[in-house]
């Protein structure tokens, strides 16, 4: 859980939140008898980070064991250090320190999220999955998830005591992440997003915000909004928020869809714009004629040449 120093939210580390010691217990395993975690929502991939953490673990070694937990075919399901394990196949090594600890299936998930979220940089989708997949086993094990909230109320039971069983799971999970449970609700929200538009928020194309507000339509309409995004490259708040007002959109098609995008756009400004350089105009005017006389020698010449249209019809 998130502690409170002088106001400011310090997180615990990934041992302290296993209750595990450093490095007491320690095994040596051979990193073929490890598998990851089914569905494991956190992304290991290799990017300038990876690069330093092997530069890390050829240089010094694992500093930190990894945390698993022993499976029914006497293997090891991972719990937390996938990213190590990965840079560890990357060095050539053949084991890896690892403390073994008995968890539950339910257990294993809140401790797998528990020990991940820690990172430094996680992306919306990671969050979102692992904040599902947390209170979905925190429902079976009999905290209330509370999901639903009322958006013009704004309260949240955070700070309310309740006794644990009671207390809502999802005020729970956004403390121990140090945030609030509608918060946590937000993200989940991410979740119903098809991939294609979950990865555009994980780039920051598409704000959170936007995220949840498209994550209640209908997929096939996020389907259309992706490929409307892809081939324009932009999509602002008011096209979302001109979908979610309009009253037939779960009978639209894509060419309505598309329309209704478009429509929501401030109207460009059709009006023609001339103008003239000062080294154009010198050539028709007396150096001594001021900006005041030449704009009046001109409006007086289109008079006559707009007479001389009329009369010619």
């Amino acid at each position: 859980m998130a502690n409170r120093v002088a106001g400011k939210i310090k997180l615990q580390s990934v041992d302290e939140l296993l209750g595990v010691p450093e490095i007491a217990g320690t095994q040596e395993i051979d990193v073929r008898r490890i598998h990851s975690f089914p569905n494991h929502p956190f992304k290991v991939v290799d990017d300038d980070r990876m690069n330093t953490l092997v530069d890390s673990i050829r240089e010094n070694g694992i500093l930190n064991p990894v945390i698993v937990r022993p499976d029914k075919n006497g293997d090891y399901e991972m719990i937390s250090g996938h990213r190590r394990l990965h840079a560890v196949g990357i060095v050539g090594l053949d084991r890896i320190p690892a403390i073994v600890k008995e968890m539950s299936d339910d257990e294993a998930i809140i401790k797998m999220v528990d020990a991940n979220i820690q990172r430094e940089e996680i992306l919306p989708s990671e969050r979102a999955f692992s904040f599902k997949m947390k209170m979905e086993a925190m429902k079976r094990r009999g905290y209330r998830t509370d999901l639903e909230y009322d958006e013009s109320n704004n309260e949240s039971t955070l700070g309310t005591e309740f006794p644990k069983s009671d207390k809502w799971s999802r005020d729970i999970v956004g403390n121990e992440a140090g945030m609030t449970g509608r918060q946590v609700t937000k993200y989940i929200r991410l979740t119903e997003l098809i991939s294609e538009l979950l990865d555009y928020v994980d780039l920051k194309k598409i704000t959170i915000a936007m995220g949840v507000d498209i994550s209640y339509l209908d997929k096939q309409i996020q389907k259309w909004i992706y490929e409307y995004y892809r081939d324009n490259g932009f999509l602002k708040p008011v096209q979302v928020e001109a979908l979610k007002n309009f009253p037939t959109l779960s009978s639209a098609n894509q060419f309505k869809v598309i329309s209704i995008l478009n429509d929501a756009l401030p109207k460009k400004n059709t009006g023609a714009k001339v103008s003239f350089s000062e080294k154009k105009l010198d050539r028709y005017f007396p150096p001594n004629f001021s900006a005041e006389e030449r704009e009046d020698v001109i409006i007086r010449l289109l008079e006559q040449w707009s007479n001389e249209q009329r009369q010619a019809q």
